[in-house]
């Protein structure tokens, strides 16, 4: 494994009214705007609190809401990438 990929992995998770913040292994934060992410924008404090890390760090999962997340494409600047109908 390389060690951009060790350093690209969570180690923490939080939001607070306006931001995901995620903490990565080598100790940079990102925050990202919620709006990025409809799901978590209108979730209520208490579903986002519910994130569960997956894949060792490199994945984000909200079950309450249904969110998956990776950290590398937080780092890469994607938004939601649901594909809606249309």
């Amino acid at each position: 494994m390389s060690s951009l990929a060790t350093e690209s992995k969570a180690v923490a998770v939080w939001c607070d009214n306006d931001n995901l913040w995620v903490k990565l292994a080598d100790g940079r934060q990102l925050a990202v705007p919620l709006a990025y992410f409809p799901r978590l924008l209108h979730a209520t404090p208490e579903q986002r609190a519910v994130c569960e890390m997956s894949g060792g760090g490199t994945g984000l999962h909200w079950p309450d809401l249904d969110e998956d997340i990776s950290v590398q494409g937080l780092l890469q600047g994607r938004g939601d990438q649901t594909k809606r109908p249309g």
